[in-house]
């Protein structure tokens, strides 16, 4: 019986710190032996915000005992691991650089392949990690960072089908937080208020609604919560901001998708409806029900990554690093560290970044 692949994937894009071991059960699906990752939520919360050298500094002082405690959690020995991925990009650079320096001279330190990992691939194959998931299907990836549409046609395959012409998704949930007086990082925390407010209280625009395909905007609605924010007096007030803001993110999500499915159903190759979301708002429960209802009314199957799996961790690196393994797709100790590297390449050097309003 041939041994199964045991990757050891690492984490360093931004502001956790994480480590993966992950290998293959008998039946060939990835099994997670231990994921560790470290916040730096305390670091970083007295500036509002991730502060890129704190950030690196920390992954610098962390990094060799997260990657330890990983390989000790697996129950697995340093001699068995078979190769080494890194995030590479895209990221805050002083960050990437860290994991992925480690991650090289891991690799040359025990003399295995190096595989260099786009930290958005990593989300648009976490739902691997938890099910059974077949190519093509449409992502949805939502995060701190980044929200598009994709087509996802295989391994290092992608075509972008819309995508946010100015804020992502959860930068304006940290804004609306922040605004609200939610201590750092408080995007989650907005679905938590909105459950105490009237989603009806505030009628907050919804830019780009009726135009631009599945493309996505957020920097208007940002700044009407800015405006209101600074009237608002009372807690109740908060709430129903919270709320109006919560509700309105999901009808702009709820239409967009819907021409997302048709725009995925135009597709060459398109076989089944299925729709995955992930990335860090993934783990929103609010978001995940109305998809989750869209989904069923469209006949669409839904799949989403467990919420431990929506945020940044090393496990989805590790899974594309296994899909990597198998294919000899293998990296130099040269590669660079890339603080933009879009899935889609194609399209993001498209005249307008391939953005039709």
């Amino acid at each position: 019986m041939s041994k199964k692949p045991l990757i050891l994937g690492i984490e360093t894009s931004c502001d956790e710190t994480a480590a993966s071991i992950i290998t293959e059960n008998k039946q060939g699906n990835p099994k997670i032996l231990s994921s560790i990752v470290s916040s730096q939520v305390d670091v970083h919360k007295e500036f509002g915000g991730v502060v890129p050298e704190l950030a690196a500094r920390s992954h610098i002082e962390k990094i060799e005992w997260i990657v330890q405690k990983a390989i000790n959690e697996s129950g697995k020995k340093i001699s068995e691991i078979d190769a080494i991925a890194s995030t590479a990009g895209p990221g805050l650079i002083v960050c990437l650089s860290v994991g992925l320096s480690f991650g090289k001279a891991f690799a040359a330190s025990i003399n295995k392949p190096f595989i260099a990992v786009n930290h958005l691939e990593g989300h648009a194959l976490s739902p691997k990690l938890s099910s059974n998931l077949n190519y093509p299907y449409l992502l949805l990836l939502i995060s701190g960072g980044h929200s598009q549409f994709l087509k996802v046609k295989g391994l290092g395959e992608y075509k972008r089908l819309g995508t946010t012409i100015d804020d992502a998704l959860g930068e304006a949930f940290d804004k609306t937080a922040k605004l609200l007086g939610i201590e750092f990082p408080g995007g989650p925390q907005i679905e938590v208020l909105a459950k105490k407010g009237n989603p009806k209280k505030y009628d907050l625009p919804k830019p780009i609604f009726n135009k631009g395909g599945c493309n996505l905007s957020f920097a208007g609605l940002k700044t009407a919560v800015l405006k209101i924010s600074k009237n608002i007096k009372t807690e109740k007030e908060k709430f129903d901001l919270a709320a109006s803001f919560q509700r309105t993110i999901e009808e702009i999500l709820y239409k967009k998708t819907k021409i997302a499915f048709n725009e995925f159903e135009k597709q060459d190759n398109f076989k089944e409806k299925i729709f995955v979301v992930a990335g860090g708002v993934a783990a929103n429960k609010k978001i995940r029900s109305m998809l989750t209802n869209l989904c069923k009314k469209k006949n669409y199957q839904s799949i989403f990554p467990p919420v431990e799996l929506c945020g940044d961790n090393a496990a989805m690196i590790a899974m594309v690093g296994l899909e990597k393994f198998k294919l000899k797709q293998f990296n130099n100790l040269d590669y660079p560290a890339k603080p933009r590297w879009p899935l889609d390449e194609k399209a993001a050097f498209l005249k307008g970044a391939g953005i039709k309003l």
